[in-house]
């Protein structure tokens, strides 16, 4: 269960941090209106606040969270860019969820 709860609160940190960068990137690259940054900056609180909730050291968390990011990236790609993923893509992807899990779930001997 707590591997089921890592993931998802992963998964929600993701979104927040793509959603956070993504606004700031419409009003820059695309000419949107400048009022997405307030709810970018927020969506990079909540980005930073999920971070924090996790118990184990925070080095970890951050490169375990790093093989989410990649797999959201991708699934944001495809539903938001409408682009969609090469097999390279899902096979990098899933690699990196490999390499989340290894950090996050691997035994830990004291």
């Amino acid at each position: 269960m707590v591997e089921l709860k890592t993931v998802v609160l992963f998964l929600f940190t993701a979104v927040a941090e793509i959603i956070g960068c993504y606004l700031p990137y419409l009003w820059l690259r695309e000419g949107k209106t400048i009022w997405l940054l307030l709810p970018g900056v927020l969506s990079l609180m909540t980005f930073a606040w999920l971070l924090s909730l996790h118990p184990t050291a925070a080095g970890r968390v951050y490169a375990a969270y790093g093989g989410v990011y990649i797999f959201v990236a991708i699934l944001w790609l495809w539903a938001v860019d409408g682009i969609r993923p090469t097999v390279w893509d899902v096979v990098g992807s899933s690699v990196a969820l490999v390499g989340m899990a290894i950090i996050m779930f691997a035994p830990r001997y004291t």
